[in-house]
């Protein structure tokens, strides 16, 4: 029998063992390696630790309620600072963390004006700043929602925060910055004042106090309301919003 060609034919023992050694470590490290890769690709821990250790993981965003982690009730009262809307002796009291270029607040807005109107003298609205890093205008347009409550009360702040909702795309940048004094004119506050304000950073400081205390509440994403203290996460539709009304004001 004819002996199989090789190529460690007319080569050294000790080189071929040398070689086949080198042939072999790379073999195990190539199965290794395709091991590796559909290990990942199939979900298990590789990609998991990718997926926890990337920084923007934990940051605060829009809130779409089938993304985000469920919170516990918290204990949470109404301040001096706040504006409410509503009647102050109301069974319920709905405490809104929100971001007035965020697409979710927009929507969860509209399904939150129907409720107070569909039960008038039940429910205590309050609307907190959580404005999100990434919408570029969404700080100072809170900050302008402070002046005008400094400088016209609770109607009026209501009503700014109303006509933002209103006419922005909900883009970071959907309601331009240089607009907002004609819009506090519009909502009846003295636009040469409000200016100043504005321009001030006055309230910039109040804003962020509410941005803290609502991470320290556990927020990480805009909406998130508390009713009585129970966190209602995202753009909830109108129906659902009214279930939960429902369900207190019948107990």
């Amino acid at each position: 029998m004819t002996d199989r060609p090789s190529i460690f034919n007319g080569v050294s023992p000790k080189l071929s063992f040398i070689m086949g050694l080198v042939v072999g470590v790379a073999a195990i490290s190539l199965i290794g390696f395709i091991v590796a890769v559909a290990f990942s690709f199939s979900g298990g821990s590789f990609s998991k630790k990718t997926a926890t250790s990337n920084p923007s993981a934990n940051l605060p965003v829009d809130n779409n309620p089938s993304q985000q982690p469920s919170l516990g009730p918290v204990d949470i009262a109404v301040k001096d600072s706040d504006y409410l809307r509503g009647s102050k002796d109301a069974p319920i009291v709905m405490i809104e963390y929100s971001d007035l270029e965020c697409p979710f607040c927009q929507k969860f807005h509209d399904s939150m004006k129907k409720i107070m109107a569909d039960y008038p003298g039940q429910i205590a609205w309050i609307y907190r700043h959580f404005p999100l890093s990434f919408h570029a205008n969404a700080q100072k347009e809170a900050e302008g929602a402070e002046c005008v409550g400094k400088l016209g009360g609770a109607d009026k702040y209501w009503q700014f925060i109303d006509k933002i909702f209103e006419r922005t795309t909900a883009t970071g940048t959907g309601f331009a910055l240089d607009k907002l004094p004609a819009l506090a004119k519009e909502v009846g506050v003295n636009e040469a004042k409000f200016k100043t304000c504005l321009d001030s950073g006055e309230m910039a400081q109040k804003v962020q106090t509410d941005l803290q205390e609502g991470s320290a509440y556990g927020v990480g994403g805009t909406p998130t309301t508390f009713v009585n203290g129970q966190p209602l996460e995202g753009a909830l539709p109108y129906e659902q919003v009214k279930s939960v009304v429902d369900q207190i004001l019948n107990k």
